[in-house]
């Protein structure tokens, strides 16, 4: 199934894809702005997610503090380190990118958590690592937004530690 969701978004043509990340670009923005907090955890584009720098470099000039994850050990929740957009960046051991110098920061009251695939309920399919559950077990728990390609809809068995998230944006 993972395999079959890489495909489906490696496929999106690149001008088609810069039109739907604008897409939920606004619409995180939208839900942001309707009940913001003190400091969003974002992500940093992998393999073909939808790329929202445009919508953090909005959100950092309003003054949002912007957070990235960080895996901090193996089979734990993730960390987060503050980041403003244009800082350097470095690959983490899984090739994620953190900030060059890392300010970590306490659990952001909210997070943009990106889907390999999400169902109707609202859980979503990651790479297997598990980090996301895990963060989101640990109170207290932040609000959350699924970011993914309508495309990336599917169906799928739920584990025991799977906790699903309060929204799920797409480019429709």
């Amino acid at each position: 199934m993972r395999r079959t969701l890489k495909d489906r978004r490696r496929a999106i043509d690149p001008a088609t894809k810069r039109v739907w990340d604008d897409r939920i670009g606004a619409r995180v923005l939208a839900w942001w702005h309707a009940d913001p907090g003190a400091v969003l955890g974002v992500y940093w584009p992998l393999a073909g997610e939808p790329d929202l720098r445009p919508a953090y470099a909005e959100l950092a000039e309003a003054g949002v503090r912007l957070a990235l994850p960080v895996v901090l050990a193996r089979d734990a929740a993730l960390g987060f380190a503050e980041w403003v957009p244009g800082e350097p960046t470095v690959a983490d051991s899984l090739g994620v990118a953190v900030p060059a110098e890392l300010r970590l920061v306490a659990r952001p009251d909210a997070l943009l958590v990106p889907c390999l695939g999400f169902d109707a309920r609202g859980y979503r399919l990651g790479y297997g690592g598990g980090f996301y559950d895990r963060t989101l077990a640990a109170p207290p728990r932040p609000r959350t937004l699924g970011v993914a390609y309508a495309c990336q809809q599917a169906q799928f068995a739920i584990g025991e530690h799977d906790i699903a998230l309060d929204r799920i944006v797409t480019e429709l």
